[in-house]
């Protein structure tokens, strides 16, 4: 029977990636099919913290094995920026479509190559253990949004060694490199091996 974690996301997008990198040993539900609606202040200084925190205040409220994540963009140019804001880059109301423009705007005035990176913060959490790992995908930015998959600034990062950007590779193939699949895959490694201890 496969474990059951919740992962403390509301984001579809990150669910799909993470239901694929968990496999069929492992049923992953989200806060999506919860009833009791819970919204976690992200108000820390690294996405560790963030991801701590998520955690934490789910397996508080439900009190079953939890598994959360904070993850962004960190643009050299920009000295890191959006970072722990990327979600919200482009203020409170922003979108995957808003945050990008803000993206391209700020970077108009750098020449290319824009070099990035995703990171991943990954926690898990039960009552007696906790595990964290990080993930991450280097790369760099375009100035045009390409592909479909994917989700947040998928289509215009283009990961090192590729042509294609996150969002025109197969999510099979973005869900082997991407800096979650690394953080989630590490992370479920640990697990594994703590439930054969």
């Amino acid at each position: 029977m496969p474990f059951k974690i919740l992962f403390a996301t509301n984001n579809k997008g990150k669910l799909g990636e993470v239901r694929a990198i968990f496999g069929s040993e492992f049923e992953i539900i989200s806060l999506l099919e919860c009833e009791e609606k819970i919204n976690v202040i992200e108000d820390g200084n690294s996405f560790e913290e963030n991801a701590f925190k998520k955690a934490k205040t789910v397996f508080d409220k439900f009190k079953i094995p939890v598994i959360a994540d904070d993850s962004g963009l960190c643009v050299d140019q920009l000295n890191g920026q959006p970072g722990i804001y990327s979600s919200r880059f482009a203020g409170e109301d922003s979108d995957d479509e808003k945050n990008i423009v803000k993206l391209f705007e700020l970077l108009k005035n750098f020449p290319e190559p824009h070099y990035a990176k995703f990171i991943c913060s990954a926690v898990y959490l039960d009552e007696n253990l906790l595990i964290k790992k990080n993930g991450e995908m280097r790369g760099r930015i375009i100035n045009e949004k390409r592909g479909f998959n994917g989700f947040g600034y998928d289509p215009v990062f283009i990961a090192d060694n590729y042509s294609l950007t996150n969002a025109e590779l197969p999510p099979e193939e973005k869900n082997k490199i991407s800096h979650r699949a690394k953080a989630f895959g590490s992370l479920k490694n640990s697990l594994l091996n703590s439930r054969k201890a």
